[in-house]
């Protein structure tokens, strides 16, 4: 079995997987986004080289709490501190500063804020108006999906100008805008026939998803430079680890959590 073959197949059963959870039921849909949360923390530790249970521990607590009442004031904080958490890595991605974690507390709140807080958002994302929309989550992943696919075939076939060499030399210029081209026109499309949003505001979450899922994929790069390691995991074979399949939707879910909840 060939490495494209591979990628290919591990990519459809992913995808199989995730819209059949999120069809089903809001309970199969949480069931799927918290081991997917569990594998992400599970990834992140052995990346930052940070031992423990407390993480796990950590993130279904919080979770328990969130989904007992998703819109208290814990919830406005937790996405608080989420943003500027996201905005920090950020600076540093585009500062080419290191990402410094020098002792247990310090990896311990990384991953609270990097990992299980964005966790929680990718979990509460489809509760719109305290009704559970299995339709917003799948045209949200739709746009990421097609983002992410297109900004690979041109960034292959097309690319150049490298977009961010220290931290991902494959990334292209050219592929980073024919992706976020090939969003906007899915945004287009999708507001034909869910009209949970105007056209104007499926353009604004497309282009949250395409540039700050870029940014997202690339803070993930910059944290594996740094611990010198090609993957997260290898979990999904042609991919690598869960949580290089959700880098981009992770840094995402909490800016379009804000924009549909509190900014539309």
């Amino acid at each position: 079995m060939g490495p494209l073959f591979k990628r290919i197949f591990s990519g459809i059963i992913y995808v199989l997987i995730f819209l059949s959870a999120i069809l089903y039921s809001k309970e199969s849909y949480i069931l799927l986004t918290c081991l997917f949360g569990l594998l992400c923390v599970w990834e992140f530790s052995k990346l930052i080289q940070f031992k423990g249970f407390i993480g796990y521990i950590f993130f279904g607590f919080t979770l328990f709490l969130i989904l007992k009442r998703p819109e208290s004031y814990a919830t406005i904080g937790i996405l608080v501190i989420t943003i500027i958490s996201s905005l920090f890595l950020t600076y540093k991605l585009f500062t080419k500063k290191e990402i410094t974690f020098s002792n247990d507390r310090s990896k311990l709140g990384l991953l609270t804020r990097y990992v299980v807080f964005s966790m929680i958002f990718l979990v509460l994302l489809p509760i719109y108006k305290g009704v559970y929309n299995p339709h917003l989550m799948i045209s949200i992943l739709i746009i990421i999906w097609v983002n992410d696919s297109f900004a690979f075939l041109v960034g292959k076939n097309f690319g150049k100008r490298k977009l961010f060499v220290s931290v991902s030399p494959k990334k292209t210029q050219e592929g980073f805008l024919g992706g976020f081209a090939i969003a906007l026109l899915s945004a287009y499309v999708i507001s034909r026939f869910n009209n949970d949003f105007t056209l104007t505001n499926w353009f604004v979450i497309a282009f949250i998803v395409s540039v700050i899922g870029t940014i997202g994929d690339l803070v993930e790069s910059k944290f594996k430079r740094q611990a010198n390691i090609k993957d997260s995991g290898n979990i999904m074979p042609g991919h690598g680890g869960i949580l290089d399949r959700l880098d981009s939707l992770l840094f995402v879910a909490p800016f379009v959590y804000l924009y549909i909840n509190f900014i539309i």
